[in-house]
């Protein structure tokens, strides 16, 4: 069951987590906090091999059905001593196609790696009565933190002191207003942004300065409910991949159905069943397109690079034309989902309304003075 640390006070907090307000855990309650919750940290996924990577690039149906051409194209060649030619073109282009969607994947999972590196904070916090400053991860629940303008908050608090505090939560809420903070216990049962005695993971310090006790960390911090879904997430096929899959099971049906037809009409005219099969394989084989898979993917990859210019990470290939895909984006009443932030967009002034967009600098200056 969930606790609900905003309707406990201060006392009750310190009880349960075994800490003292003042002088904060000792060395010895760390220790034993640590071993029962473990670290202050995010939990991923676990990391798939290279092999299982490359393997997993053969699951779409289209190349499942060259590598069956390639098979069939082969059998074809030798057994009329036309050699292997075809079989080898094809195989490049699938083998390729594959390495091109797992090179594109570890990038992307690197640049993650990077970020995430980039996101772990020291933290000040008092233990046996000294303020010392430790890596954010080694944080416990009990642990007293203390914290100014422009830190990050490192996990889950209850606030003890605060003077005029003001905290960046929109990560959370989407609400782009710094929430003010205060001490008080709320009776009523509330959302998080009503929370208005207690810091969450990831927000941001922008006025003022407070302490706290950590009562959640890693996993279980709201960041990390968020994070938990993620891992949680199943991929799915995106439109793209839908489309190929569909056309790789027509032209696999379609394949089988000339095979058959061209076998009967040469039986009919009484050819040779061996070279009647043969050429209804080839036709079969003529009719799948090798080169579709690759310039798909060599797409795909070119629209990568145009993100990756425009600062936003890709981690698997086909993501790209789902965005793309996207005709409508639906956002909270704040309209921070993009951008984090508000901007006019009209004003009313001597009884008109003004399109902001349609003013050049020296207008919008006016209009300020």
């Amino acid at each position: 069951m969930e606790e609900k640390w905003y309707q406990k006070s201060l006392t009750e907090t310190a009880e349960q987590l075994g800490t003292d307000l003042k002088k904060g855990l000792s060395e010895e309650a760390v220790i034993k906090s640590r071993e029962k919750y473990g670290y202050n940290e995010l939990e991923a996924k676990k990391k798939k091999s290279l092999l299982i990577k490359f393997l997993e690039q053969f699951k779409d149906f289209m190349i499942i059905i060259l590598i069956i051409a390639a098979i069939v194209s082969g059998v074809v060649g030798i057994s009329q001593n036309e050699g292997i030619t075809d079989t080898l073109i094809i195989l490049v282009v699938v083998i390729v196609n594959a390495i091109i969607g797992v090179a594109q994947e570890n990038k992307a999972e690197k640049s993650l790696e990077a970020l995430q590196k980039l996101s772990s904070h020291a933290a000040k916090v008092v233990r046996n009565g000294e303020v010392t400053v430790i890596p954010s991860r080694e944080l416990v629940p009990g642990d007293v933190v203390v914290l100014d303008t422009g830190d990050y908050v490192p996990a889950d608090l209850r606030l003890i002191e605060e003077s005029n505090l003001k905290v960046q939560e929109s990560s959370l809420t989407g609400e782009s207003v710094p929430v003010e903070k205060d001490i008080e216990v709320i009776k009523e049962e509330v959302g998080i942004g009503d929370r208005t005695n207690m810091l969450f993971s990831s927000s941001l310090l922008t006025y003022g300065r407070g302490k706290g006790i950590v009562v959640e960390t890693g996993m279980k911090t709201e960041v990390g409910k968020i994070a938990e879904i993620i891992n949680e997430t199943v991929d799915s096929a995106t439109p793209l991949q839908e489309k190929l899959n569909k056309l790789g099971k027509t032209l696999g049906i379609v394949a089988i159905v000339i095979c058959v037809v061209i076998f009967l009409i040469g039986l009919v005219y009484r050819k040779d069943p061996l070279e009647m099969f043969m050429t209804a394989v080839s036709l079969a084989v003529a009719a799948i397109p090798e080169g579709l898979a690759a310039v798909s993917t060599i797409v795909l990859a070119i629209g990568v690079q145009r993100m990756v210019k425009k600062n936003a990470i890709v981690k698997k290939l086909p993501a790209v034309e789902t965005l793309g895909s996207a005709t409508v984006i639906c956002s909270d009443k704040t309209g921070t989902l993009t951008q984090n932030k508000m901007t006019v967009q009209k004003v009313f002034i001597n009884n008109e309304i003004i399109d902001i967009k349609n003013l050049d600098d020296e207008e919008i200056n006016k209009i300020q003075t």
